[in-house]
């Protein structure tokens, strides 16, 4: 026994397998204590030793469990897995003496854990193979099959080898490729494009084996069918469907699946619906689908949203009518379903069914129920409906419109930090290990970081106390919890203390590493010197990160000296924000207990507390009395009330006619820019640390394309400059032009946090909003959706001002109009109906004044003329050009949207029509819609 453990502490692994076969029964279980005291003390090393030794104690621990579950518990440890290639020969020559029952009964209870790799499904199919037992098909072991098959694809010096060869090769992938169509999700190996004809993709590859006979056609069939229908993630929905797709269906299967069709046509995602559709059309030629099925499946179908499945349906209701007459009485009803669709031109093309097959509706009950459907279209069809029903449309009383909002945004008390070892252990781990995996993983009483993640804070402000009071406690529990954890098993990573990439869990890490001894002095000189950045090329993100990064090495130099009591910077709101009150009390407890605040942590309480406010004066008062350095600058600070970053205003020569002289550029694009500048900040330049200074430079507008935002990255920002939005929404500005004008994803989300600041908006605000509305990605349009509503909520919102900044965004090139329609379409069905209309109000004047109708002005005045019908335009000023669009010839969905949106203003509420300059007939193609910003209240540079 001796001999093994000192092989296992030398790291020779490959000497362990006959050492342990060497040893008795009861030799191998007094070696395996031995072993397992080995392994705790093993988390406390420096990684180089861990990684010497990790193979051999593997495979000493595996071979010495005399149970399969011991030993699969054993084998699955997460602290032993880390090596570069795989010792699961070695695990199997240290086994080579077990009985082959045991064996199988390790294969199964191994192919049940989790996160299974490639290497696991080799050791689990050479464990069967010697075993002799059937392969114990889990869904991890599929996991790792798949990841198998993915790494054999590139191996070779062929290229890329085909997945049909590969599949065909291993005999287990019959029943592997079986169990994907049971699993609840697909692993994400599982690729596929769409792609009718290629092979090289798992639908084609799989239906190739149904061809070669390893795999029943008809159970596949039976399969996908059953997965469409149930529903689920749309990659998948769509792999089953390539799949179905290739298999074929014949008239007996589709006929026996006949409620499955219409449940996927009702539900199901757009190509399964659409799919489906064209199975039902094909049941309805045979005579299987009967009238009542057919109404029931299009009644649902017609209140979808997509167009091409309802004109598909209204089509085959056409059909079915034109073919017999008397079904008018069970399929109009369904038809008038599509009165309530949002495509004016599909209300129109249902509104002509029934009134074509009205006469065959032999009932009253049916006419009144279609009259009542009918009331519900909008002004534009109350004359066509009129003559159609007559008195059967009765007139509904009009209410008082009430606009639906959130509530108002309210200040939350910020949670303290935590009071025990275990809730600080627990909250550091998951905050720790959530940015490891990618995701926030929320401990008892821990809420997800929002935009402005202040949660941090209380993690660095516990952390701070606790290692004053407990540290043995304290060191030694986050040294049980993280073990495993990358940074404290081998050190900091460059990028880990680079302010250009850190994020709050980087943060937390560097304080934990610097409390559990893994970082020299000499190393946290040098790092913390590199948290100041400076030249023209550094952007807002790095400052901002850099801020972060400094509060946290100081806050490990702090918990080092064990003489600060606690953190000033601990906000005392949800947002970030100190109360001026709180923070002179802080300093109050300072000076009595003779500690000295840390600079970047002063400099940051200054940066949030708050301060305006009725109070003010009295509490600027109270901290020049306190006689400290400290309280005097908060004193000055207060009486101030001056912006972070003052913004800095143009004339509008400097928007519509650049010079040399003039601050502007091109996006990669060839857009025209429309960004802020600020102006310096004298005294954060003078008093503040060096790490601060930049914010307190003078910033030109530049659209800088850098990498150093993202959603989890920004999380502090918001929370960083509480009190100043405006400041924050200019120098984010860039991220937020690309993320419009070039598809940058996640640059919108810090938005709704920024809605949510008690600090004063601006045109900044609204610029950045606007830029938000026109993101490419649905995501990121709907944070700049939630952010409108926050502003809103708050009456702090200036819809004309917004509905400016978009057409100036349009006429830039650097906000697509469909976009813009798509978000503000959003906003208004949460109810906010009047709120979009104040916007668009503002906005279409301008689009209306082109020659040529930009893209996706139809859908932007059907937004329109929804809010219209819904809210009335008391109030809202008439439309310049609106007449003139809905008075042009032809049948477009912009002039269609024009007149039913005109339909709404009380007769000859018409503006005159903006006239463009010579030569304009087209979005950035001139400068109609590029007024003086100082009139529209943007401090901002154009070109």
């Amino acid at each position: 026994m001796n001999e093994l453990l000192t092989a296992v502490r030398t790291g020779r692994h490959h000497d362990v397998p006959p050492l342990v076969l060497g040893l008795d029964l009861p030799g191998r279980r007094a070696a395996l204590a031995e072993l397992k005291e080995l392994r705790k003390e093993v988390r406390s090393w420096d990684w180089q030793r861990r990684d010497k030794i990790r193979k051999a104690l593997l495979v000493a621990g595996a071979g010495c469990h005399t149970g399969a579950a011991g030993c699969a518990s054993w084998i699955g440890g997460r602290d032993l897995r880390d090596w570069t290639r795989s010792p699961y020969p070695l695990i199997l020559a240290s086994l080579k003496d077990r009985d082959p029952a045991w064996l199988g009964d390790l294969a199964l209870r191994f192919a049940g854990r989790a996160a299974l790799s490639d290497a696991e499904y080799t050791f689990v199919g050479e464990l069967t193979r010697i075993a002799q037992v059937p392969l114990p098909v889990t869904d991890n072991l599929v996991v790792g099959w798949t990841e198998l098959v993915s790494a054999a694809r590139w191996r070779g010096r062929t290229g890329r080898r085909p997945l049909t060869d590969i599949l065909r090769e291993d005999p287990h992938s019959p029943e592997l490729a079986a169990r994907l169509f049971e699993m609840p999700e697909l692993p994400p190996q599982v690729d596929f494009y769409d792609a009718p004809d290629s092979q090289d993709h798992w639908p084609g590859a799989l239906c190739a084996l149904v061809e070669d006979g390893l795999l029943d056609r008809a159970h596949l069939v039976e399969r996908c069918v059953i997965r469409l229908m149930r529903g689920g993630r749309s990659v998948d929905q769509r792999f089953f469907l390539a799949v179905l797709l290739r298999l074929g269906t014949t008239e007996e299967e589709e006929d026996r699946h006949l409620r499955d069709w219409t449940a996927m046509a009702t539900d199901g995602i757009t190509p399964v619906a659409s799919y489906a559709q064209q199975v039902l059309v094909r049941l309805d030629a045979r005579g299987v689908l009967s009238t009542r099925e057919l109404a029931d499946v299009s009644g649902a179908v017609l209140f979808r949203q997509e167009k091409k499945l309802v004109r598909a349906q209204l089509t085959l209701l056409g059909k079915v009518l034109r073919r017999d007459a008397s079904t008018a009485g069970e399929l109009l009803p369904a038809v008038a379903e599509a009165f309530g669709h949002e495509g004016i031109d599909v209300q129109e093309r249902a509104l002509k069914l029934v009134a074509r097959y009205l006469p065959a509706v032999a009932g009253t009950e049916v006419r009144e129920e279609l009259a009542s459907a009918a009331a519900r279209l909008g002004p534009l069809h109350r004359e066509t409906v009129t003559a159609l029903f007559g008195d059967l449309v009765e007139e509904e009383a009009a209410e008082a419109y009430e606009e639906f909002l959130p509530p108002a945004p309210v200040l939350r008390r910020h949670d303290p930090a935590p009071e025990t070892v275990a809730e600080l252990v627990e909250e550091v781990a998951a905050r720790v290990k959530s940015h490891a995996s990618g995701r926030w993983i929320p401990s008892s009483g821990v809420a997800a970081p929002s935009t402005g993640d202040t949660h941090f804070e209380r993690t660095l402000d516990g952390l701070v106390r606790l290692a004053r009071t407990h540290r043995e406690e304290l060191t030694e529990a986050l040294r049980e919890a993280l073990a495993g954890v990358y940074f404290v098993e081998h050190g900091l990573g460059p990028y880990m203390v680079d302010p250009r990439s850190i994020s709050t869990s980087h943060g937390t890490s560097v304080v934990v590493a610097s409390l559990l001894g893994l970082v020299s002095d000499r190393d946290r000189v040098a790092w913390r010197a590199k948290t100041t950045v400076s030249g023209p090329d550094a952007c807002a993100h790095t400052a901002l990160n850099g801020v972060l990064l400094d509060r946290a090495w100081e806050a490990a130099e702090a918990i080092a000296s064990g003489e600060t009591p606690f953190l000033l910077a601990t906000p005392t709101w949800h947002t970030g924000a100190i109360e001026a009150a709180e923070l002179v009390e802080r300093l109050r407890i300072y000076q009595e207990s003779g500690a000295r605040p840390g600079p970047a942590d002063f400099a940051q309480a200054l940066l949030r507390v708050r301060r305006g406010g009725p109070e003010a004066a009295d509490v600027a008062g109270a901290a020049e009395a306190l006689g400290t350095g400290e309280g005097d600058r908060l004193a000055a600070w207060i009486r101030a009330d001056e912006p972070v970053a003052p913004m800095l205003r143009h004339p509008a020569t400097a928007v519509s006619r650049p010079s040399a002289g003039n601050w502007w550029q091109r996006t990669t694009s060839g857009a025209r820019q429309v960004l802020l500048a600020t102006r310096e900040r004298t005294v954060i330049r003078q008093d503040f640390p060096e790490t601060f200074h930049w914010l307190g430079r003078a910033q030109l507008p530049r659209a800088q394309e850098c990498y150093h935002w993202g959603p989890e990255r920004s999380s502090h920002w918001t929370a960083t400059l509480p009190e100043d939005p405006e400041a924050l929404a200019a120098w984010l500005m860039p991220d937020l032009l690309f993320a419009a004008d070039q598809g940058q994803r996640g640059a919108v989300g810090f938005l709704p946090a920024l809605a949510e600041s008690a600090g004063e908006v601006g045109g900044a605000t609204h610029l950045a909003l606007a830029y938000g509305l026109g993101a490419r990605h649905p995501e990121d349009r709907t944070a700049a959706v939630d952010a409108l509503l926050v502003l809103a909520a708050g009456g702090r919102l200036d819809g004309a001002s917004l509905g400016r900044e978009l057409a100036i965004l349009v006429d830039r090139d650097l906000v697509k109009v469909n976009r813009a329609a798509d978000a503000l379409g959003t906003a208004a069905a949460t109810g906010a109906y009047r709120t979009v209309l104040s916007v668009l109000a503002a906005m279409l004047p301008g689009l209306l004044a082109y020659e040529k109708t930009p893209r996706g002005l139809g859908d932007l005045l059907s937004v329109a003329a929804e809010c219209a019908e819904r809210c009335g335009t008391g109030g809202i000023p008439a439309i310049a050009g609106l007449a003139a669009t809905a008075g042009r010839k032809g049948s477009s969905q912009t002039v269609r949207q024009a007149a039913r949106l005109l339909a709404t203003f009380p007769a000859g509420a018409e503006g005159p029509l903006p006239k463009a300059p010579e030569g304009l007939d087209a979005p950035g193609a001139g400068e109609a819609l590029a007024p003086d910003r100082e009139d529209q209240g943007a401090a901002g540079l154009g070109s």
